[in-house]
């Protein structure tokens, strides 16, 4: 992987590591996610995209607090199910706070495994945040216009020649951040490890591959 675009992967996987280096992994189940499931219609339950998953939190983020800003997007495992296709059996997006110095982690599952993983919606505790940076910037969700599965597909046709070379490699990384190095916030998608992987960069805004390798 070439030297630019390992600095871009660094910038945009650093956001995680800011927003996850001093979280607890408790949550606690939204009160509104007994009541939705309730009105579920039976069935097996299925992956889904990160748009389906948003707003939900999203929702959830604005109740605890109105000024919240959307800084990050990642797709989660769940045992028993397999994340394919830009959908993921959990989603977890990360939220802060300018008023209060704070960001909160919510997750949204399609099933429960206990004891950290809740049915439908979940928010972590309240932890201290220092601010936007130019490595974790805020994203407009007005430019979250991409859904996962269609960033999906766009990085997986740029990569269609590497993973036909390497088709042991699976996905490795999925998430949708917004740093100073790119102009719109753009969807991290990684197969292998950043040693020997392959990497794209996906603008969620108009869906084309930026950078890759």
């Amino acid at each position: 992987m070439s030297s630019v675009l390992k600095q871009c992967a660094v910038s945009v996987m650093a956001v995680a590591v800011l927003l996850l280096g001093g979280c607890s992994p408790s949550t606690q189940p939204l009160a509104s996610s007994e009541s939705a499931a309730a009105k579920e219609p039976a069935g097996p339950p299925a992956i889904v995209t990160a748009k389906t998953a948003f707003w939900p939190m999203y929702k959830s983020a604005r109740e605890w607090s109105p000024d919240v800003e959307f800084v990050t997007l990642t797709a989660k495992e769940v045992p028993g199910f397999k994340n394919e296709a830009g959908k993921a059996a959990m989603w977890e997006a990360s939220f802060g706070s300018p008023a209060k110095h704070q960001y909160r982690l919510y997750t949204y599952a399609i099933a429960t495994v206990l004891p950290n993983i809740h049915k439908g919606g979940a928010a972590g505790f309240p932890l201290a945040w220092g601010g936007r940076s130019r490595d974790a910037m805020p994203i407009d969700i007005s430019n979250f216009s991409f859904d996962s599965d269609a960033a999906y597909q766009a990085a997986a046709a740029d990569a269609a020649a590497w993973l036909k070379k390497n088709p042991t490699k699976s996905l490795s990384s999925f998430a949708l951040g917004s740093t100073y190095k790119f102009p719109a916030p753009v969807w991290y998608v990684m197969w292998g490890d950043k040693k020997s992987g392959y990497v794209a960069f996906v603008d969620a805004t108009s869906g084309k591959v930026l950078k890759s390798r």
